[in-house]
């Protein structure tokens, strides 16, 4: 795990996973940040949890991600469910 600054905030307990394919946000966080679901665009492809279990993604936002000098736009997929960490960063953002 990892602190990363999202959106401007300093975001502990991020999870490197260099099997997503996608970027994950979960929805405490993102109230966290003080975003409002308004802000969200569309998501509509289901995901499946690490027990299996089909999620519908409440949509996708983009924020700016920073670690150390370097900031990247990544695209955040935004799901209302149970996690011990507070985002997930994929394959898009490593690379």
């Amino acid at each position: 795990m990892v602190t990363l600054r999202i959106g401007g905030y300093d975001v502990k307990r991020v999870m490197i996973d260099q099997g997503s394919v996608i970027d994950i946000m979960y929805l405490d966080l993102y109230r966290g940040l003080n975003l409002k679901l308004e802000n969200l665009t569309a998501y509509s492809s289901p995901l499946v949890s690490f027990e299996g279990r089909m999620i519908v993604p409440k949509g996708q936002i983009r924020l700016p991600v920073q670690i150390g000098t370097d900031v990247v736009e990544v695209d955040f997929i935004v799901v209302d469910v149970f996690s011990p960490y507070t985002a997930i960063m994929g394959r898009p953002w490593l690379h």
